[in-house]
């Protein structure tokens, strides 16, 4: 059975995390890897409310968002040296990469 190398990207950038996932994708094609992806995933809403002014005037409220947005890449039939190159990548701080080994 072949193993796929699961690879979810999370940032609160979507073009800074389009940019990536284009990136890997070239990579992966150039090492002749079999790609299912980029999948988007729910993007997760956070919402924080925060009063204005300490103890008084309760509805003069701010409200804030946060949205985190993923993507998938699945990739089959890849070597060794495509596995390493991922875990050596230097990634801005605002993007995270977690890669799996799926069998």
């Amino acid at each position: 059975m072949a193993t796929t190398l699961k690879i979810k990207l999370i940032s609160f950038d979507y073009r800074l995390l389009d940019l990536w996932v284009k990136k890997i994708v070239e990579l992966a094609l150039k090492h002749n890897s079999s790609i299912k992806g980029p999948i988007p995933l729910p993007t997760e809403t956070k919402l924080y409310t925060v009063l204005k002014s300490p103890h008084v005037n309760k509805p003069s409220m701010e409200h804030f968002q946060k949205k985190m947005h993923r993507r998938l890449i699945l990739i089959s039939d890849y070597d060794s040296r495509l596995f390493s190159h991922f875990e050596k990548m230097s990634l801005p701080a605002s993007l995270d990469l977690r890669l799996s080994l799926v069998s």
